[in-house]
C-alpha cells in the first residue's frame, strides 16, 4: 500500500494527539509513505506554531525539526507541477476544499493514477477533505 499522508496526518508522526498512535501504524503498514512539497511548508508552521504557544519546549522544538528533516528524506513527495495547482483550482469548486486542502488531494489522485493497481490510501483528520477523497474515489484513513 502507498500511503499518503496530508499535513494533519503527517504532524501526528510528531506530536502525540489523537490519531497518532493510528498515523505510526499505518505507516509502519505501508509499502511507501508519500505527501506533497507544500507538506513541509504547512508542518514547519505548526512545529512553530506549537512553540509560540508554549504546547513544546524550544529544546524539544529543535529535535522536532531535525527528525522531520530526517525523516522528509525518506517520503515520497508530489511536486506542486502546473497541471496539479489547476487541478487543485478546480477541485476547491468541486468540493469546497479551502487551497491547500485541494492541492493533498489533487497530489494525491495523480500520484495514485501513477502507482495504479497498487492499493493507494490517504490519510487524513480534516473531515472535508475525507469526504472529498471518497467521493473522488479514494480509500481513506483518518
Amino acid at each position: 500500500m502507498i500511503l499518503y499522508l496530508d499535513t494533519s496526518a503527517l504532524v501526528k508522526l510528531y506530536a502525540q494527539e489523537p490519531g497518532t498512535d493510528a498515523v505510526k501504524a499505518w505507516v509502519a503498514e505501508a509499502e511507501a509513505t508519500a505527501t506533497s512539497w507544500v507538506a513541509y511548508a504547512e508542518t514547519r508552521a505548526a512545529f512553530a506554531r506549537a512553540r509560540r504557544e508554549g504546547v513544546t519546549t524550544p529544546e524539544r522544538h529543535q529535535e522536532r525539526i531535525g527528525q522531520f528533516n530526517r525523516d522528509w528524506e525518506a517520503l515520497m513527495r508530489v511536486h506542486l507541477l502546473a497541471h496539479i495547482a489547476r487541478s487543485a483550482g478546480e477541485l476547491t469548486e468541486v468540493y469546497g476544499l479551502r487551497g491547500f486542502d485541494a492541492i493533498h488531494l489533487a497530489s494525491a489522485l495523480h500520484l495514485r493514477d501513477r502507482v495504479t493497481p497498487v492499493p493507494f490510501v490517504l490519510a487524513a483528520f480534516d473531515r472535508r477533505l475525507r469526504d472529498a477523497a471518497e467521493r473522488a474515489g479514494l480509500q481513506t484513513f483518518g
